[in-house]
């Protein structure tokens, strides 16, 4: 299996010199210097907490398009989801980062799946709750960031129909169809009809 390339963060130079060793020390990864992080496949940020992780991984700014693994000394879910916007694919408090865990939890982040403690699962979920109470639906806007009436257009899309079939089907004008593919297509940067209808898949909505 290709070695996958690590960057290690760490608010600290003994932190970071302890979890650089660590990971040098295993075949199954190797570390590159932080100054190199377009050849990084994941990044590894040790921190006390979870929003000093957020903020570690903001400073680095538009640098940062890989995964992340936080490993904190709390856990505490405030900014988990700013975490997610960050790219946080997994994150371990530090008393279970044993060198076998830690070098599973990369590999899984390598490949794009992702690692949390129950505790953190709990209450991202209630998060997303929250925010599809609170910030989607009052703007008619599912979890999936189609409305219903894109949704509709959507999923007759799916089944091969034109613009005028669509039109006919939910008793809109032309010009509103294709008004609802623009505004979806332009809001979610989609290519096109099929790009459209592949997003819609994805979201598990047809």
């Amino acid at each position: 299996m290709e070695r996958v390339r690590v960057a290690v963060l760490a608010s600290d130079a003994i932190t970071h010199a302890g979890l650089a060793s660590c990971l040098n020390s295993r075949a199954e990864v190797l570390v590159v210097p932080n100054r190199n992080l377009v050849e990084v496949d994941v990044v590894v940020v040790a921190a006390e907490r979870l929003t000093d992780g957020v903020a570690a991984l903001r400073a680095l700014g538009a640098d940062l398009e890989r995964s992340a693994v936080l490993v904190i000394d709390q856990l505490d879910p405030a900014g988990l989801l700013a975490a997610v916007e960050c790219g946080v694919a997994a994150v371990i408090p530090r008393s279970a980062a044993t060198d076998d865990h830690l070098i599973r939890v990369i590999q899984v982040a390598a490949t794009g799946g992702g690692v949390l403690p129950s505790e953190l699962v709990g209450e991202l979920l209630r998060e997303i709750a929250r925010l599809q109470r609170e910030v989607l639906a009052p703007r008619g806007i599912s979890a999936s960031g189609l409305t219903p009436r894109e949704l509709d257009v959507v999923r007759l899309l799916a089944e091969g129909l034109d613009t005028a079939d669509i039109a006919e089907k939910l008793a809109y004008s032309e010009r509103t169809v294709k008004n609802v593919i623009y505004g979806m297509t332009n809001r979610l940067k989609l290519r096109n009809r099929p790009h459209a209808v592949a997003y819609a898949m994805r979201a598990g909505v047809i």
